[in-house]
Order: C-alpha cells, then sequence, then structure tokens
C-alpha cells in the first residue's frame, strides 16, 4: 500500500468513525461536538496563520465561522429566552472577530474567539453532571 492509499484508508475510517459519533450522539453531545469542532478550526487557522499558509487559514476560519452561525441558527429565540438571546449576540460577535482575524491575520482575535468559545463549551460540558448524568 502507497502512502497516498494508506491516507485515503485513514481519512476513510476517520469519516466514518465520525458519521457513526454523530448518529448515535443525543443533542446535547451534538453541540459539543460542533463546539469540538469550531475549536479544531480555530486552532489550526492559528497555525497556518503563524506559518503564513493565508490559503488555509482562511479555509480554517471559514469552517469555524459555519459551525458558529450553524449554532447561531439553531438557537430558539423564544423558547430559550434571554439565554438564547445573549448566546445570539455572542455567535454574532463571534463571527465578526474571526472574520476580523482572517482580514488582519490579527491572532489576538482569533484567541479571544477561541477563549469565549471554550468558556461557553466548560458550562455545557458541566449540564450533565448538574443534572446528575454522566
Amino acid at each position: 500500500m502507497t502512502y497516498a492509499e494508506g491516507r485515503r484508508a485513514a481519512q476513510a475510517y476517520g469519516s466514518m468513525a465520525v458519521q457513526t459519533g454523530v448518529e448515535a450522539a443525543t443533542p446535547h453531545r451534538l453541540v459539543q461536538m460542533l463546539m469540538e469542532g469550531a475549536l479544531e478550526k480555530m486552532a489550526a487557522a492559528r497555525g497556518h496563520m503563524q506559518r503564513g499558509n493565508i490559503a488555509d487559514k482562511g479555509a480554517n476560519i471559514s469552517w469555524a465561522i459555519s459551525i458558529i452561525e450553524g449554532m447561531r441558527a439553531s438557537l430558539d429565540l423564544e423558547a430559550g429566552g434571554e439565554i438564547a438571546r445573549n448566546l445570539n449576540d455572542l455567535y454574532d460577535y463571534m463571527g465578526r472577530r474571526l472574520l476580523e482575524a482572517n482580514l488582519r491575520n490579527d491572532i489576538n482575535a482569533l484567541e479571544e474567539v477561541m477563549a469565549l468559545l471554550r468558556e461557553i463549551k466548560a458550562g455545557w460540558d458541566a449540564i450533565p453532571g448538574l443534572l446528575g448524568q454522566q
């Protein structure tokens, strides 16, 4: 097996593992997975930014923005009340800061959004424990 064949096989396996994980996930876990994915894309973008790889930086930031916009679009602003409205505003802010990070190669803006999302994720991750679930 060549390197390219091995790499394609590994990517296919990884894709199947993600698909299986998504299909078996609870709604709570799906949100966790989205947050993890956005953080991974921002971390990759930071590395590309540091190395001057503009195209891959932009692609990863764009992907992170898409994930955050997806989370934003899934908010039920009526049922979620003030919390949903605050998250909506925060996700909007995060998207704008990511655009700025991309346009200006601003690693501080990128890291700001990563810190905000980590804080949201920490709260989200604590929910099952607060409800007596694991």
